[in-house]
């Protein structure tokens, strides 16, 4: 069988990252964005679509008969309608394990640059600050040292484990929150009302799910230490955008920094793109995941996952 693949999003993935073609016969065609009114025509005859943020819902899916694999370029797969490929025996194939060291590092960088206050004393330099303050170094920003702070993990897989190593080599105490709601997780977790009320870092590393859409709101920001910063590296739709501002604005907590929306890239008047300025907030644009070596990971993985359900062993499946 010569098999028809076709890469929806290839824009999603560096321009210098080698996306290697599969060791079997086959046609290939990528385009660089696609449109949901485009997928039906640019799916036509194809057997393998590979996709990253491209939205295949059952109206669409639909009219790719065709269609047996969906390679996913990523982890997250909510973009994808589960239900209608499994009752049309469509494989869903995504990519798992790729971003143990990048995400950690991009977490703690956000981290660090908030306790250190990094963004507001960076800022003042180049405003000329340094000179107008007549010494060696001025106090314009609260710095705080990591070494005896309770960090809150909530999200205890592979990439909440491996931000706990990294913690606990700063003399950070570490402690995985129990899912909101649920009690009697075992002794892994702290209870999610202890954590809210004595953690002095929160950093998120869970799935969005009906469980976890919009955890952690206003109500959750008034009993934080107004000292705690919160850094959300893992789903937009996790934390309530407009609390998250308002906590910001009226000094429930100390900073924020954010990685991830719900819609990408954001409208100009998102709530948050207001706070771009402040020295205690961070907004980066969905590159928690995107080292050189973490992408070239996920695209060879990639490529094996279709390799793999071709020769009759499907990898990764959904």
């Amino acid at each position: 069988m010569n098999h028809r693949i076709v890469f929806l999003d290839r824009d999603t993935i560096a321009p210098d990252i080698n996306v290697r073609r599969p060791d079997f016969n086959h046609d290939w065609a990528e385009f660089g964005k696609t449109k949901v009114d485009e997928i039906a025509e640019r799916l036509s005859g194809a057997t393998i679509a590979i996709n990253n943020k491209v939205a295949l819902r059952e109206e669409t899916l639909k009219q790719c008969p065709d269609l047996k694999m969906i390679a996913v370029a990523a982890t997250g797969t909510d973009n994808i309608d589960l239900a209608y490929c499994k009752a049309n025996d469509i494989t869903v194939s995504n990519i798992r394990g790729y971003a143990v060291n990048t995400v950690p590092e991009h977490t703690f960088a956000l981290i660090l640059s908030l306790s250190r206050a990094i963004p507001g004393y960076r800022e003042d330099v180049i405003n000329g600050e340094w000179q107008k303050s007549g010494q060696f170094c001025f106090f314009s920003h609260r710095i705080s040292d990591l070494s005896g702070k309770r960090l809150c993990i909530m999200g205890e897989g592979a990439l909440g484990q491996s931000v706990a190593h990294i913690a606990r080599a700063f003399g950070m105490e570490v402690i995985f929150a129990a899912h909101k709601g649920s009690t009697g997780l075992g002794p892994l977790y702290t209870p999610w009302d202890e954590c809210i009320e004595t953690s002095d870092i929160f950093t998120l590393h869970c799935p969005l799910m009906p469980s976890t859409a919009e955890m952690i709101g206003l109500d959750e920001f008034k009993r934080m230490k107004d000292t705690a910063i919160i850094v959300n590296t893992a789903r937009g739709g996790l934390i309530k955008e407009a609390d998250l501002a308002t906590a910001i604005k009226d000094g429930l907590i100390a900073g924020a920094a954010i990685d991830v929306l719900p819609v990408e890239p954001p409208a100009d008047d998102h709530p948050l793109l207001e706070l771009a300025r402040r020295p205690n907030f961070i907004l980066t644009p969905h590159v928690a995941w995107a080292s050189t070596e973490a992408i070239q990971t996920l695209c060879d993985q990639l490529i094996d996952n279709i390799e793999n359900y071709v020769s009759g062993n499907p990898s990764n499946v959904v």
